[in-house]
């Protein structure tokens, strides 16, 4: 099959031929009709993460078909629509057990623990507990970007950050995960500030419902900024982007009692504000994905059409040029979701 492959962290990737993958015997193997462009696989090719051994395929949003199961697996066949979260669990762990797949002991991340999805083929592990059907009326490159940014927002929002109707929610960073967390935000009638340093990522942000727009290279104080947008603060922010400078401006953008919740992933650990967290009783939360289980109540506002995450799809590239805007990323991650087509 033909994939992306990086040999050394930080050097651009190549696309060629390597050997397709087989399943597992509690695995599937699945033919990748889309995959999205993901800040994580940025991070993942510059060496910050440690599960990534040499050479490496990237990619962990996906969509595509069943293409071969494992002996063990009984409820799946090929030509099956599936996608998958980005984090696979176990299924048996005591986090599994209690229905917190998405923190699962033993998990694996297709594009980190193994080789992913920008490839013509992946293998996905214990299909019975990680792989979610694709509805006909859903497309391809739609349901790939549900596996990581959108289902992680829809989660950062909707659970972790219990957003209710009438508060306002601060999102910083507006790429694939901070666009889905606005709109997801606003469809449940909250005021939402969105925070970007591109015109472009703002305009959409605008688009999907955000009540203001604020420019993070043009305000001097971002987070006193949110305040007096918000009469005091939000009651719920996000660090979307994942950075220290982001990080502090969600915190100190908060009112009192206020709930941060981190999704960005974060090179290193910032220094966070606690005084201001102790004085305000602030929550700090994180939120790691979203597990396979919870997917039919995200999926219902999709089919009803609350939510479009099709309309965050901004680019659609083939495989052959994924290595070039793997290494743009670094400088300009960019507005919306870019979706990698291996068999265009």
């Amino acid at each position: 099959m033909r994939a992306v492959v990086f040999e050394k962290f930080g050097e651009r990737a190549e696309v060629r031929e390597v050997p397709d993958p087989a399943p597992a015997p509690h695995g599937v193997v699945v033919r990748v009709e889309a995959t999205g462009l993901c800040r994580s696989d940025w991070h993942g090719w510059m060496g910050h993460d440690p599960d990534i051994r040499l050479p490496h395929v990237p990619g962990h949003e996906l969509a595509g078909v069943v293409e071969a199961v494992g002996a063990d697996v009984q409820d799946r066949r090929p030509g099956d629509r599936v996608t998958v979260p980005f984090v696979c669990a176990c299924g048996t762990c005591a986090s599994c057990a209690a229905g917190d797949h998405q923190v699962c002991e033993r998990q694996t991340q297709p594009g980190f623990t193994h080789w992913g999805s920008f490839a013509e083929y992946v293998a996905l592990d214990h299909a019975a507990v990680n792989l979610v059907d694709v509805p006909d009326e859903l497309s391809f490159a739609t349901a790939a970007g549900l596996g990581c940014r959108f289902a992680t927002a829809f989660r950062a929002v909707v659970a972790q950050g219990r957003v209710a109707a009438g508060e306002w929610v601060a999102v910083h960073g507006c790429g694939g995960v901070g666009l889905s967390a606005v709109m997801i935000a606003a469809a449940s009638g909250a005021r939402v500030v969105a925070v970007d340093v591109s015109p472009a990522a703002l305009d959409l942000a605008r688009t999907f419902g955000a009540a203001h727009c604020l420019n993070a290279s043009e305000v001097p104080d971002v987070a006193a900024a949110v305040r007096e947008l918000t009469g005091g603060g939000a009651h719920l922010s996000l660090d979307a982007l994942g950075s220290p400078v982001t990080c502090a401006a969600s915190v100190g953008g908060l009112r009192r009692r206020g709930r941060h919740v981190q999704v960005g992933l974060l090179p290193q650990d910032p220094v966070v504000p606690m005084g201001r967290v102790i004085g305000l009783e602030l929550e700090l939360l994180g939120s790691h994905g979203m597990a396979a289980h919870a997917y039919p109540r995200m999926l219902e506002t999709v089919r009803a059409g609350v939510l479009r995450p099709d309309l965050l799809v901004t680019s659609t590239i083939t495989l052959d040029a994924a290595p070039a805007a793997l290494d743009a990323m670094g400088a300009a991650p960019g507005a919306g979701v870019t979706i990698i087509e291996p068999w265009a």
